[in-house]
């Protein structure tokens, strides 16, 4: 691995961070109980954030996964607004390149510009009442009517859902074949047969809007489908290896925000005649608090680097997403320990980022899944 990088990926790192500390880096739209305000999210579209990897041909900025994802760590460095960072995250990775992959000239002509410019909101839909971590035990189902398929069934926490115009949906065709009888479609907001339930109440990622996706005699165009019959199983991995490394980019931005933020706080909070950083307990847990960030940083950056490569990276990407999460949460323990009972109290910006970390563990594979997925490739 080369650790330089160049010139164009430093100026992207650093114009990404300025424009989210000039416009996110307040307190005050932490805590909002709605969706992000659409004003922030088309700041985001504007510098290219909806479309960093997807091509230059369809309106995108056509950068590699590496730098792809250091965009995305500046993003998450400068916007205290985790939900924002997620949502723009999600409808890139598991909505924008699904299409990019596996949709063909045409469909990709007619949806990509607009959603590499961020004028459309993608969203991913594969989550059932019962597939969750066995994400391939689908009730939804999908059958052929001459040019349309029609979909019936329910998917649950939608992320982008209640505001997203596209939404990448998995059904299966026989269930018989488990994996290999998923295909997945992109279906339009106005689509007849499509419904949306009532945003979730969340405890976490408030701004970053989900709800559950209800379709009832959908008839899809088949020039919506994405790859072939029974490719959908392939065309969700693809999506995954995505989000688990580039997404997670954002957290490990979140990371070293928290962690000056710990640092300064233990330098100028004075408790026993010094200040608490110069307590041997304070700063151990700084110590751990960098340790989980460089670890977790370097592991995304090879992962990355390996599927820039294109080499197989599936325990590479898993390990990366695993780490980045579990450190998420323990740091946020941390930091909200360093401060004491402001870090409970919600004015002070500091537990929220606990509240958003909790989500990281569960999402895109729990980390129980991303252990099971690394310990298959060590070949148990």
């Amino acid at each position: 691995m080369d650790f330089q990088w160049s010139d164009s990926q430093d100026e992207l790192y650093r114009r990404a961070l300025e424009l989210a500390q000039r416009h996110f880096a307040g307190a005050s739209r932490v805590w909002a109980d709605h969706a992000f305000d659409r004003t922030h999210w088309d700041i985001c579209a504007e510098f290219g954030l909806m479309g960093l990897c997807v091509p230059e041909a369809y309106g995108g900025l056509g950068l590699d996964a590496l730098t792809t994802a250091r965009v995305v760590e500046a993003f998450g460095r400068g916007c205290e607004d985790t939900g924002l960072v997620f949502s723009a995250a999600a409808h890139l990775f598991a909505a924008a390149m699904p299409i990019v992959e596996y949709g063909d000239e045409a469909l990709k002509a007619a949806l990509l510009p607009a959603l590499a410019r961020g004028a459309a909101i993608g969203a991913n839909a594969i989550t059932e009442g019962e597939a969750g971590s066995d994400a391939f035990a689908l009730r939804t189902e999908a059958r052929r009517d001459g040019e349309f398929y029609v979909l019936d069934g329910a998917k649950s926490y939608v992320s982008n859902g209640p505001v997203a115009d596209e939404f990448v949906v998995y059904a299966t065709m026989n269930r018989k074949h488990g994996y290999l009888g998923i295909t997945a479609f992109v279906v339009a907001r106005d689509t007849p047969g499509l419904r949306l339930g009532e945003p979730l109440a969340k405890m976490g990622l408030k701004s970053s809007p989900a709800c559950s996706l209800y379709l009832e005699g959908c008839r899809v165009p088949a020039a919506r489908r994405l790859g072939r019959e029974g490719q959908g199983g392939a065309v969700f991995q693809a999506s995954m290896q995505w989000e688990r490394s580039c997404l997670f980019a954002g957290y490990v931005g979140m990371l070293e925000r928290q962690l000056a933020q710990a640092v300064e706080y233990a330098r100028t909070r004075r408790q026993g005649g010094k200040p608490i950083g110069k307590h041997q307990a304070v700063a151990h847990r700084l110590a751990e608090m960098k340790l989980r960030l460089e670890s977790a940083r370097l592991l995304l950056y090879r992962a990355c680097w390996l599927r820039d490569r294109g080499e197989p990276a599936v325990a590479e990407v898993s390990m990366a997403k695993l780490a980045i999460s579990e450190a998420a949460r323990l740091s946020s323990l941390d930091a909200i320990q360093i401060h004491g009972g402001i870090g409970f109290a919600a004015d002070y910006n500091v537990e929220h980022m606990l509240r958003d970390s909790i989500p990281a563990t569960l999402f895109s594979g729990t980390s129980e899944i991303q252990r099971d997925l690394i310990a298959r490739e060590m070949g148990l």
